[in-house]
């Protein structure tokens, strides 16, 4: 009864923090198409690497329900799912440590942890994404620690759900796999969730080959050369995509980096089986994001930092931890470390010069912390005819598309830019 209460009352202490921080004003990046998809309303029927189909699909579906313009379904869809995350990763901890304070600490770590925090402030699908493979984690877990059958199949059936969302959750189905091969006794569930699974994945195929795309739809984009970037990096500049990683890490999770791989090395000397299930899953998120060649990767590694905030939830359940309980209110502090760091880059000169340099969209406030309310948005860059110093074609593009979308219906400039 009270692991539901919590639950409840995690998800709207972060609904409401996470609604404080929301954006004022559409972001850059891939904020203006998805928020134009919503406000034109028309069902995606395709499913490739970029249409997001179920997010596309689920914002224009509570738009309509709701009858909220695109940007408030757009903001509700991404707030209420990332809060629903935080509470599912907390029911996760608690299913494996059975330890309130510790659920709760772990839950609100992760919570706050900048990349999850930052993309539940701005129109993304990172967050809708990443409350599907909370509930894979989950029934996964739950199949460990309590034996129960039926999650055996909801795992398959949440992981493929979430490759309507971002065709990137691919990279977890060898931890399906091997978690099904731990349980093919129950042959069952076992077949069952596999055969949901392939169902769901395969039907992403059928549905864009019906509609005269080619086989490979799901997993290319036109124009994109991403996948062929990846491989053409010399070995320093793998090196450095590594170091990077370590740093998205370390801003991530702070000093509870310490309690995470602690939770690592203690779930393999006790439960092998759930640790090499999460193992291959963390291999592969983390090994393909790391070295993916775009420029905003941080957003891949969300699926792995939920894995870490587990391992950070087993490591602070330790008994030799249990005096810690009376500090664990010290994880409140962590947007203070965000706004301390800051602060602080104004103190050197290559950061006086990065905020310069990015002055356009924000500067360090856009790259250093996670929330996004009084942010600088891309219309009013666009309307402005101002100009970038990076390449920014398909954001202009879609901004100069949702523009004239938006006069349409009868919006000045004037108040346009305030969008």
């Amino acid at each position: 009864m009270f692991k539901n209460f919590y639950a409840v009352f995690i998800f709207f202490i972060f609904l409401a923090i996470y609604y404080a921080g929301s954006f004022t004003r559409i972001p850059f990046a891939d904020c203006v198409g998805f928020v134009h998809m919503v406000e034109i309303g028309k069902y995606i029927t395709v499913a490739t690497a970029i249409t997001h189909f179920l997010y596309a699909n689920t914002g224009i579906l509570i738009k309509d329900i709701t009858g909220l313009d695109a940007i408030a379904a757009s903001r509700l869809l991404i707030i209420g799912s990332a809060a629903a995350t935080v509470s599912v990763i907390y029911l996760t901890i608690m299913s494996i440590t059975k330890k309130e304070w510790v659920s709760i600490t772990a839950a609100f770590v992760f919570g706050l942890s900048f990349s999850f925090w930052r993309n539940a402030e701005i129109v993304e699908v990172y967050t809708y994404n990443a409350f599907w493979i909370s509930l894979f984690f989950f029934s996964m877990v739950k199949t460990f620690t309590e034996h129960k059958k039926k999650y055996i199949v909801l795992s398959g059936a949440f992981l493929g759900i979430s490759l309507w969302l971002h065709i990137q959750n691919v990279l977890l189905a060898p931890a399906l796999l091997v978690f099904l091969y731990y349980f093919k006794e129950e042959k069952k569930y076992a077949y069952s969730s596999l055969f949901i699974f392939l169902f769901l994945f395969l039907s992403i195929t059928v549905l864009n080959v019906s509609q005269g795309l080619p086989l490979n739809s799901p997993y290319t984009a036109q124009g994109a050369h991403w996948i062929q970037d990846t491989f053409k990096k010399t070995p320093k500049q793998y090196l450095i995509d590594l170091v990077q990683s370590v740093a998205y890490l370390v801003y991530n999770f702070n000093i509870f980096i310490i309690f995470g791989i602690i939770g690592i090395i203690h779930l393999y000397r006790s439960d092998k089986k759930m640790f090499f299930v999460f193992f291959t899953a963390s291999f592969c998120v983390y090994g393909f994001s790391t070295f993916y060649a775009v420029s905003d990767n941080y957003v891949f590694f969300i699926p792995f930092n939920m894995i870490f905030a587990l391992s950070i939830g087993y490591g602070l359940s330790l008994p030799k931890y249990a005096p810690l309980k009376k500090f664990s209110w010290i994880c409140l502090f962590i947007p203070l470390g965000y706004y301390a760091t800051y602060k602080m880059a104004f103190f050197t000169e290559q950061g006086r010069n990065f905020h310069e340099a990015k002055k356009y969209k924000g500067g360090l406030d856009y790259y250093l912390v996670p929330w996004m309310n009084n942010n600088v948005g891309i219309l009013k860059f666009i309307i402005e005819k101002k100009k970038s110093p990076d390449p920014m074609h398909w954001m202009i593009n879609g901004a100069k598309d949702y523009i004239e979308l938006m006069k349409s219906k009868g919006y000045t400039e004037e108040e346009i830019k305030k969008l």
